[in-house]
């Protein structure tokens, strides 16, 4: 290992995987909806959290749309 490192010589570049990374967030849900997930993702085997990013990110690569009306 040297002393000291020549960062001049480096040669910087972007991650390729920066639009990957999560971004952590604070979401209020209703205690019936993550009981939902919850359930859901324990018949599947998988983290419940991951389970509702999956979800989203399904909505959001398939451009789904909200549709509500009020009677």
């Amino acid at each position: 290992m040297r002393e000291e490192y020549d960062i001049e010589a480096l040669h910087p570049r972007k991650n390729p995987y920066a639009k990957r990374l999560k971004k952590q967030i604070t979401i209020n849900l209703n205690s019936d909806t993550v009981d939902y997930f919850r359930e859901q993702a324990e018949i599947s085997g998988i983290p419940y959290q991951t389970l509702i990013n999956l979800y989203l990110s399904d909505c959001a690569s398939n451009k789904r749309t909200l549709h509500l009306s009020w009677n």
